[in-house]
Order: C-alpha cells, then sequence, then structure tokens
C-alpha cells in the first residue's frame, strides 16, 4: 500500500483553508475515486490529472487510488487543486519522495499536455498558508509574483508537472518552451473572467502602461462641490451629488480616486486579494497600489453589490470597490432592495451574506459617492427650463433614496448648472488633483497621529460615543448643531456625523479642534441649509 499527502487551499469567499490531499494506492482494480465535498469542476480533475502525469512521462499507477481532501466538510471547488493531487499520486507511487511534498502548498491547474495553468485567488490562497505555518508555496510560473506580496514564504514558480517533478527529485530541470510573444498568452484566460472588470477601473486603458488619469482642473466652476469632494476624500465621508443632468456630477466623482492618498502595504493586500478572487486582478500588476473605483450600472441587481451566485457567494461592487469608491450614479433609478442591502457595509466596513452553501464575510470599507436628479426628467430645479413632472411623481422619484440610506450619508450638495464664464475659462482653471491631493494626505496624517493607538485611521469611523467624549471640540462650537437636533433637523446619528466632518474640516485647515466655523461647515454639507460660511476649495 502506498500513501502520500500534499496540500492545497479552499477559499471561501476572500479566506483561505488549508486542505491536506491524501492518496492512497491499494491493490486491486485501477479506479480512480475522488473524495472530501468536491464541486464538479474538481471532479473532472481526475482526468486531467490521468492525461498531465503520462503526458509528462510519469507512469499512472494500475492500481485501485483514492483521494481525499480534508477537511471533508469544507466545500471546494476550481481546479487550483490539479497540482496537489497529482503530486500526492506520484508520491503514493513513489515517482517522488512523499516527505518531499508534505509539507509543500500547491495551486494551479494541469492542462492535459502537463503544463500548469494560472488560477484566480492565489494571493489570499497563499496569506491563509503562511497565517498556518506553511513556508513553502508552488504555484503557476505567472503568478509567482502575486505569491511572493506575502513575506515570510519560499514560492516556487513552475511552468509544467515535468519541472516540479524534477525539481522534488533533485534531477535535472527541463526546459519548456515560453509562450509565442506576437500573441496573447492563452495561460493568462484562467486569470480574467471576460467582463468581470468592466466599470472597476482597474484595466490598464493603453498597451504602453500610461494612461490618462482625470485631473480636477478639468471640473469648471463647482467650487462648493469641490469642496465637498476634498472633504469626503480627507475624512472617508459619504457623498451625495444632486443636480441637474450636465452640471459634472459624474465627473467629480471620476476625480475623487486621484485625490485619494495612495494604499498602505496591508490596504494593498487586502484590495488585491478580493480581485484576484473576482478575476479583474490586472496580468503584470500583482499588487493593486491605488484606490478601486468601482461604478456598476443602475440596472445591477442586490447581489451584484453585495455579492452572490450560484453556490458559495462571489464579492460584489460593494467589495471590488474595498478602500476605494464606489460611485452610483441615477441612484433612484436603482432598486430598493439593492439600495437598503448597503446601510450594512456603510456601518461595519464588511459585508455577510448567507446563503445555502455558505456563509462568506466579505470586505467591503468603501467611500459611497451618490448621485441623483431632483425629478425623473432632471429639470426641477432651473428656472425655466419646463419641467412638466408633476408634485406627486417629484416626491415619489426623490423618495426612492430611503431615510435611513441618506442618514448614512454625511455630505449633500446641490450641484449647480454651470455657467459660461466658468465652462469657457474666463474664471481660470481650477486647482489640479495633486494640489488637492496634497492637502487630503496632510489632513489624513493629522487624523492619524490623533487616532493612533486606537483601531481608527479616518474620522468617519469613530464611533460617536468617542466624539462626545474624548475627542472634545472648542467652547461653545455645538451649539448651531444642538438647536438642530432639538428641531428635528438632525437625529442622533446625524449629529455623530456632522461631529465627524467637523474635525475633518479642522483637519484641513491644520487646527487642533473644530470651533464653531467648522461646525458650520459640516452642517451647511449635511442638511444643504446656507449657513454663510465660506465654502471655497482649499483650507478656509
Amino acid at each position: 500500500m502506498g500513501f502520500a499527502r500534499a496540500c492545497s487551499v479552499a477559499l471561501v469567499g476572500v479566506e483561505g483553508v488549508v486542505v491536506e490531499v491524501q492518496a492512497d494506492l491499494e491493490p486491486g482494480v485501477a479506479a480512480f475515486t475522488l473524495v472530501g465535498l468536491p464541486d464538479k469542476s474538481l471532479v473532472e480533475s481526475r482526468d486531467r490529472v490521468r492525461a498531465a502525469v503520462v503526458n509528462s512521462g510519469a507512469e499512472w499507477p494500475q492500481k485501485k487510488l483514492t483521494v481525499g481532501l480534508s477537511p471533508a466538510s469544507v466545500p471546494k471547488g476550481g481546479s487550483g487543486f490539479d497540482l496537489a493531487v497529482a503530486c500526492a499520486v506520484l508520491g503514493a507511487a513513489e515517482r517522488i519522495d512523499p516527505a518531499a511534498i508534505a509539507d509543500v502548498v500547491m495551486i494551479g491547474e494541469l492542462g492535459l499536455d502537463g503544463r500548469v495553468r494560472p488560477v484566480r485567488g492565489v494571493l489570499p490562497a497563499v496569506l491563509a498558508a503562511a497565517e498556518a505555518g506553511y513556508r513553502q508555496v508552488v504555484v503557476p510560473e505567472q503568478t509567482a509574483g502575486e505569491a511572493a506580496l506575502v513575506p515570510g514564504v519560499s514560492v516556487l514558480g513552475v511552468r509544467s508537472l515535468r519541472q516540479l517533478i524534477a525539481v522534488l527529485g533533485d534531477e535535472p530541470v527541463p526546459e519548456e518552451p515560453a509562450a509565442d510573444r506576437g500573441r496573447p498568452d492563452a495561460m493568462l484566460a484562467g486569470l480574467m473572467v471576460p467582463g468581470a472588470g468592466l466599470g472597476t477601473g482597474l484595466a490598464p486603458l493603453s498597451s504602453d502602461g500610461t494612461a490618462h488619469r482625470p485631473d480636477l482642473a478639468d471640473v469648471a466652476g463647482q467650487g462648493r462641490a469641490r469642496k465637498a469632494l476634498e472633504v469626503a476624500a480627507a475624512g472617508g465621508h459619504h457623498l451625495l451629488l444632486s443636480g441637474p443632468p450636465g452640471a459634472g456630477k459624474t465627473m467629480l466623482a471620476e476625480r475623487l480616486t486621484a485625490i485619494l492618498p495612495p494604499l498602505s502595504r496591508q490596504e494593498s493586500l487586502e484590495v488585491t486579494a478580493v480581485h484576484s478572487v473576482a478575476g479583474i486582478l490586472p496580468p503584470g500588476e500583482p499588487l493593486i497600489s491605488r484606490a478601486p473605483y468601482c461604478a456598476p450600472h443602475h440596472s445591477a441587481t442586490m447581489q451584484s453589490l453585495v455579492g452572490g451566485g450560484n453556490g458559495l457567494p462571489r464579492p460584489g461592487a460593494v467589495s471590488l470597490a474595498h478602500r476605494g469608491v464606489l460611485f452610483l450614479d441615477e441612484a433612484p433609478e436603482f432598486s430598493g432592495r439593492a439600495l437598503d442591502a448597503l446601510r450594512q457595509p456603510l456601518e461595519s466596513g464588511h459585508v455577510v451574506v448567507a446563503r445555502a452553501a455558505g456563509v462568506v464575510r466579505l470586505p467591503a470599507r468603501f467611500l459611497m459617492i451618490l448621485a441623483a436628479k431632483p425629478c425623473p426628467c432632471g429639470r426641477h430645479t432651473l428656472a425655466g427650463a419646463g419641467c412638466e413632472c408633476p408634485p406627486s411623481a417629484v416626491r415619489r422619484y426623490q423618495a426612492r433614496l430611503s431615510g435611513p440610506l441618506l442618514d448614512r450619508v454625511d455630505l449633500r450638495v446641490e450641484v449647480e448648472p454651470v455657467g459660461r464664464a466658468d465652462l469657457m475659462g474666463s474664471g481660470g482653471r481650477g486647482e489640479t488633483s495633486a494640489e488637492v491631493a496634497g492637502r487630503v494626505r496632510e489632513a489624513r496624517e493629522r487624523a492619524a497621529e490623533r487616532l493612533a493607538g486606537t483601531p481608527w485611521t479616518t474620522n468617519s469611523e469613530v464611533p460617536g460615543h468617542e466624539l462626545r467624549t474624548r475627542l472634545v471640540t472648542a467652547p461653545g462650537a455645538l451649539m448651531a448643531a444642538e438647536r438642530d437636533m432639538e428641531r428635528g433637523v438632525l437625529t442622533a446619528r446625524g449629529l455623530d456625523r456632522v461631529l465627524r466632518v467637523a474635525w475633518t474640516v479642522a483637519d484641513l485647515r491644520a487646527a487642533d479642534r473644530p470651533d464653531a466655523s467648522d461646525i458650520a461647515v459640516a452642517l451647511e454639507l449635511r442638511t444643504g441649509i446656507q449657513r454663510g460660511v465660506p465654502m471655497r476649495a482649499g483650507a478656509s
């Protein structure tokens, strides 16, 4: 009897579980049995592994073969177990030393000719292996850079099963022909899901690696909206842009990622892990260093926003926008169920999706931008524009954004139509994204220094109890906010969010704590009621 084991990783959402792949050979009629709760694509690995082993020059054992995937209670899917199954079988057949593969994690799909093809989710799989104490990982050559992002792990990138057998057996490593450089590499097809990257803002826009990034200087006028955008970026506050069509709401939202600070190392790993599982990680860019941008169409379902799909849920738009921007254009056109499903991730920073196949926790700490028209035709607020929407239709349209959802939006700005002077440039160009990004970065550094030693890094994450007790404002600064709360203009949650915005405004002007003018700016951005305070972009 021959026995050997190798290791691989099963992904549940964006979290990995180390799976022990055990192979057992016994005398009897030649058969191949795969147990351990595999799905359809994993069951088909029997034929792939057999053909790959034979075409790699090794002999397939003509005995009763049983391959078990442990723990058997964890659902397993995908083709990433092929490499571990093949090595476990060869170890049981004594073609390779079983001790050489016992503590090695192997991830990769096998082609019928023995080539090792890349699969999605390599980064979260290697992270799970490192957390479990494994220090040696074998992955396809194309994803070796992604796996090498995990510190403390020795990564071996292989091109074929023949090469891996030679490495494990201390034999001369055969040369494998490289892909034809004159055409796209077909091996990379396993990393990208066709159509999955649309709207994420991550796919390269040109073949030479250069891409035009929208700049805030392209926006004509809109000083109030630009100020709100700067405050949103500095504190991580959600923003609602309301105005007629053509005023520049989409232009402003598309330029928000340009003023956000670069992702930290930990944030980059989180974002890269989610995008690797979703199949939208661009080839040749193993680590995402800038904030992602996701703009789903208003016909998106609730499952596509928060996560779902057949079997175990897959990441939705809120997870693809993790540590970045989620832009919902024409927000009232989204279904009510889809919008209300955003309320949990807006508060907690993650989404828990329960399905019959299991419960998955996905990261979803994003900055949400909503864009809405005042009425179905969009001309309700324009003087002499000829809006023919009846008042009942206007009320129904505006009521599509529910009160509990809007209560979680810190900033609400009315975007006015652009005047001729601003549009033709006679008023001069506005500040560039680089200038605004510098102030945003300084404001975030002040907030991080103030919140050092706490689990929060931005003002939007600080609980209301901390704002009211430990982080106190200037004496008498809250009088206007308290009056609004007594009149019913502000809720308790609204008062906390006004305090968060006020701290961000104070950080932008390099103040040690908010005063009455900062509270007034925060109240105006929250309620839309004019407070007689300057609302220009830049430090007040």
